[in-house]
């Protein structure tokens, strides 16, 4: 099994996380991790705070030489924007400045450094009850979606193990607010092509304009969108997961990982909740044979995944990302201390992640596709896995 654990607050020196359980002689440099957090800068949408961060990862243990040593891997990007945030969030005690001046839409700005307007839709006001805390800045520190470009660096690793093995992982913006993509291409060479050259990291060309132009309304009027995301996952073997138990069956496992991405309300593998309207002839996959293709399915309404088990064919989930809880035109609620009726905190943000957040789902694919994967064919060293598999995939063709 593998596991990480991250650390480390929006504005506070940096992002840290530990990953353990990878086998050694696995090839990584910190150039395969940065493809993908290059990847989550981008997206039309984006606030400010990505200007400043670039981002930068760093392996500080458990690599040397290019390879995986089967000690834990330490991972770091340090914020850029800690030098403006140095005093507010010092671990020391100090005095706390009333503002902070930063940098958003190519102009300067003043935050408040103690935050004590819960924001409608966040963790401002729930985790501050729970935790005790008067000033709300101590939970959306953590709370941010900052946190998850550690995520896109941890999963990067994943994506590594799983590449070896012809394992691929990637995804498509649906859908942002009202605009709809409906020409989604078959053939997955062209889909991943039309996301790689789309602003908004949509599969079909002809919605990157509306989608554009809702963002566009947006952030006129001061407000977010959300949309709807795809993750697609080839090239998985029969029999990740398991049908034993509740906490081993993989499309729980991938649910569980996607919904614990900040703004994911909803998340469904294959025709999800299409199944609901439809007779069970409709739905469930016929099974057919060939000695080439062994068994397999012509249609995929289960997206690839039956009783908790991968059956071969392509992973498709799609997730519903709600529009962020930061508005420039703030919502109305309650001062923690006075509690006067007040406009919500302002925080810098974005106006629309949801490409970012379509890279982000994919890494948290590929950490669960990759802890299963190394569930079934667990080994010392990238060749010890390499040879379970091998002999994994000879039984299961043979039968």
């Amino acid at each position: 099994m593998i596991r990480f654990l991250t650390a480390g607050e929006s504005h506070g020196p940096a992002l840290t996380a530990i990953i353990e359980g990878f086998p050694a002689n696995l090839p990584l440099t910190a150039l395969d991790i940065q493809r993908d957090l290059d990847r989550r800068r981008q997206g039309y949408g984006r606030g400010g705070r990505m200007k400043i961060e670039g981002d930068q990862v760093t392996i500080l243990s458990g690599v040397r030489g290019g390879l995986t040593l089967g000690s834990p891997i330490a991972l770091q990007i340090e914020n850029k924007d800690w030098e403006r945030w140095s005093q507010v969030m010092s671990v020391e005690k100090l005095e706390t400045p009333e503002t902070v001046t930063i940098a958003a839409d190519q102009r300067l700005s003043q935050i408040a450094a103690t935050v004590t307007k819960p924001r409608p839709g966040h963790a401002d006001l729930a985790g501050a009850l729970k935790y005790g805390h008067q000033d709300l800045r101590n939970i959306l520190e953590r709370a941010s979606a900052r946190e998850t470009a550690m995520r896109v660096a941890v999963g990067a690793v994943a994506r590594k193990l799983l590449g070896e093995f012809g394992i691929e992982v990637f995804s498509g913006v649906l859908q942002i607010g009202k605009a709809v993509a409906t020409e989604v291409p078959e053939d997955l060479a062209v889909y991943r092509f039309n996301v790689a050259n789309s602003p908004v990291a949509t599969p079909d060309p002809a919605a990157a304009e509306a989608m554009i132009n809702q963002i566009d309304q947006a952030k006129e009027r001061g407000d977010s969108l959300g949309g709807v995301i795809e993750v697609l996952a080839s090239g998985i073997p029969v029999g990740l997961g398991s049908h034993v138990h509740w906490d081993r069956r993989l499309d729980a496992r991938l649910t569980a990982a996607l919904m614990s991405i900040p703004a994911i309300k909803g998340v469904e593998i294959g025709l999800g909740f299409q199944v609901a309207g439809l007779f069970g002839s409709e739905v469930h996959d016929q099974i057919y044979y060939s000695q080439e293709r062994n068994f397999y399915r012509q249609t995929n309404n289960a997206g690839g995944i039956e009783g908790g088990i991968s059956n071969g064919e392509l992973i498709r989930i799609r997730l519903a990302m709600k529009p962020i809880p930061t508005l420039y035109q703030p919502l109305q609620t309650v001062d923690l201390q006075t509690k006067e009726v007040v406009s919500a905190s302002v925080e810098r943000s974005d106006v629309c992640a949801v490409p970012a957040a379509a890279v982000v789902a994919e890494a948290m694919a590929c950490w669960v596709l990759a802890d299963a994967f190394l569930e079934n064919f667990s080994g010392s060293t990238l060749a010890d896995v390499h040879n379970y598999y091998t002999e994994y995939q000879k039984r299961v063709t043979a039968q």
